[in-house]
């Protein structure tokens, strides 16, 4: 039997669940590649054995995505699967017609080939673009089915930037799990809250282990909470569906893969960041959920700012300091850091390019549009020194943390600096709550 060669376009998670499910035991099928982007200093690297199964004794090698042509060329590809989300429909086009060009078939691989099921009834809670809200969201789902006597167990989306086989299943019950993990400031950002708020969360590299391993927790599990990453589908069947949209980026939960998949198969869709953003932009997103989800119960939500200490930031000349993956490929102009500091009167923002140290310099190259941000980037030991370094080298009066968890933990700020907190409230009806309590009434008893 010829075997058809594939490669799997990704960016270290989507693309490894699409092995997983897909291509790890089909035998009609040889995966020559992963390819990278999106993520710093993956290319490199192999998808180990222990994980690409019986089929790939030596596991499967990790290049740059810019040598997607003549890997297609050199090895006769028969079909490139794109595997990484929070991308424009013009950006997956233009990767498709590379594809094609090459020779090659260009397949989006949808639900049915990629979902798993679950034991346990699942909540997922998915987005249209990178920075939304969801994880707050996500956490206020947790906290409202815990406050029902439920047993919570959140999984995450996967963020496998260290050692593969290590990583394959990853249980986070308190702090000190996430040393013992070796985890980057990304994938700390969105464990910590979870853990600190008393639920335990998953994550890894291979989620059909990931579930059953969470379906059996030692604490036990009622109920599974999908916490997912950009705007990426769940990786599970779900039995609940929400959906973030962010006025802030009007439109683009039409224009961005697979956002608008999300949002057209979820049963609610809540509306985000409603305090901070205009009304027509408002009004355009409600009118797009109408065009492509009339069935949707909507919910109307604040993202709700607070400061550690506001007279850090009052007066000053601030560096805000924000969600890396929000700025970079989210496409945002702002963050939480910069709102909360105009909100308690910062007078200034400073710009940190002529500051940036190493690697930074090289975020900023493939992402120009980012502006008087600094991302906390952070997915590797050179990546934190040099942030930190950076950080020492801008002159300004303050620093405000604008990321999920408290970075001068994670490094030393000589500089004054204060951090922001965010949490999810929903205005008027229906709620979150209401939702919630008429999904548990329908579970089997």
């Amino acid at each position: 039997m010829t075997k058809r060669n594939v490669v799997i376009i990704g960016a270290a998670g989507r693309d490894f669940h699409n092995f997983n499910t897909r291509y790890r035991n089909d035998a009609s099928t040889n995966v020559v590649a992963f390819t990278a982007a999106q993520i710093p200093d993956i290319e490199g690297r192999r998808y180990p054995a222990s994980l690409s199964g019986p089929l790939y004794p030596h596991g499967i090698p990790i290049v740059a995505e810019e040598d997607l042509a003549s890997l297609i060329a050199e090895h006769g590809v028969d079909e490139c699967a794109f595997s990484y989300s929070d991308i424009s429909y013009d950006h997956v086009m233009g990767v498709s017609a590379v594809v094609q060009a090459a020779g090659a078939t260009f397949t989006l691989l949808g639900p049915s080939d990629t979902q798993i099921e679950s034991t346990k009834p699942v909540v997922s809670v998915c987005a249209v673009r990178t920075g939304c809200g969801k994880s707050q969201t996500a956490r206020k789902v947790v906290e409202l089915l815990m406050d029902k006597g439920l047993r919570v167990v959140a999984i995450r989306h996967p963020m496998p930037y260290g050692n593969l086989n290590k990583q394959k299943v990853q249980r986070f019950a308190d702090l000190a799990d996430l040393a013992e993990h070796d985890c980057t400031i990304e994938e700390m950002e969105e464990y910590e809250p979870h853990v600190v708020r008393g639920n335990v969360i998953y994550a890894g590299a291979d989620y059909e282990a990931i579930v059953r391993a969470a379906e059996n927790d030692p604490d036990g599990c009622d109920v599974i909470v999908w916490d997912g990453g950009n705007n990426d589908f769940s990786f599970y069947r779900t039995d609940l569906m929400i959906t973030v949209v962010d006025p802030h980026r009007p439109g683009h939960e039409l224009h961005y893969y697979p956002g608008e998949v999300n949002l057209r198969t979820a049963d609610v869709v809540v509306i985000n960041k409603i305090d901070s953003a205009d009304l027509a932009d408002i009004e355009t997103v409600r009118a797009n959920i109408e065009a492509v989800n009339p069935d949707a119960v909507v919910i109307d939500a604040a993202s709700v700012l607070s400061i550690d200490d506001p007279g850090v930031v009052r007066g000053k000349r601030v560096l805000a300091v924000e969600d890396g993956p929000t700025l970079t490929h989210g496409g945002m102009k702002l963050g939480a850091g910069m709102v909360a500091a105009r909100k308690y009167g910062a007078t200034e923002f400073v710009d940190p390019r002529p500051w940036l140290v190493g690697k930074l310099t090289d975020t900023f190259e493939t992402y120009p549009d980012i502006g008087p941000l600094l991302p906390a980037m952070g997915y590797g030991a050179e990546q934190l020194a040099d942030l930190a370094k950076t950080i020492e080298a801008v002159e300004c009066d303050a620093v405000v943390i604008g990321t999920p968890i408290d970075l001068s933990r994670i490094i030393e700020i000589a500089k004054p600096h204060t951090r922001v907190h965010y949490d999810l409230f929903e205005i008027g009806q229906p709620d979150l709550a209401t939702v919630l309590s008429q999904f548990v009434d329908s579970l089997p008893r």
